[in-house]
């Protein structure tokens, strides 16, 4: 049975992309804003240049705050182990 699953996953893959391409090309080939000119995809474009480095500074600020509360748990542990005298 394992031996059929990659082929298995080949074949509804190809399956999957063969019938995309049909399906997709309804209207003209416009998507669901409409009509594309050079206006949407510099909009787009903007959007995309403001979007990665706001992503990228939060998910740095969420990483900073979850470093120094682990660094915080980690020092509670360690003078806690002092003071209860534990160690060799």
């Amino acid at each position: 049975m394992l031996r059929r699953l990659p082929v298995s996953i080949l074949i509804a893959a190809t399956a999957l992309l063969v019938t995309a391409a049909p399906v997709f090309a309804h209207d003209n080939g416009e998507g669901w804003w409409g009509e594309t000119n050079d206006r949407v995809v510099t909009n787009a474009g903007f959007i995309l240049i403001i979007f990665f480095p706001l992503f990228i500074f939060v998910v740095s600020l969420i990483q900073w705050r979850l470093e120094k509360r682990k660094d915080r748990r980690k020092a509670e542990a360690k003078r806690s182990a002092q003071a209860a005298g534990g160690g060799w």
